[in-house]
């Protein structure tokens, strides 16, 4: 073989490799980055619903606390909230996030506590009712830790 067809041979092979490094290393860059951004937006809609849910169930709860007549397009929206948790949450958050709905229903239902009841609950920190999201946002916190990767 010819030292000049070897020189050249050797050269287009260097071109070879070197091209197609470049364009792995592009690829991989570009993947990485489509990966960061999908997992930012995803976090942000969450983050966004379980803020949203937190209000929504803070005031249906604190509705329910003084009166006995559900604001039935509350707990509609509650519902729906909770129902697009089933399409993204880990089954922990969608099972904090029911409790707090059914606990809103069972106090609607169940008859009026005084101001002092409400104390009384307050100073010795029993039941659920005392901070019935504490759970929610305890599993709500986990997952997008997990979520994160931290």
């Amino acid at each position: 073989m010819d030292v000049a067809y070897l020189s050249a041979a050797s050269a287009l092979a260097g071109s070879i490799v070197g091209g197609l490094t470049s364009s792995l290393t592009t690829w991989i860059t570009q993947r990485t980055q489509a990966r960061a951004g999908y997992l930012a937006r995803e976090m942000a809609r969450r983050d966004e619903l379980y803020k949203d849910f937190i209000v929504a169930a803070s005031k249906a709860y604190g509705d329910a606390v003084v009166s006995s007549e559900p604001q039935i397009p509350d707990l509609i929206a509650l519902y729906a909230m909770v129902s697009r948790m089933r399409v993204q949450s880990t089954p922990a958050t969608i099972a904090c996030a029911e409790k707090v709905m059914m606990l809103t229903i069972a106090t609607f239902l169940s008859p009026n506590k005084t101001i002092m009841e409400h104390y009384e609950q307050l100073k010795t920190g029993t039941g659920s009712e005392i901070d019935p999201l504490k759970e929610f946002s305890e599993a709500a916190r986990a997952e997008m830790l997990d979520f994160s990767g931290r």
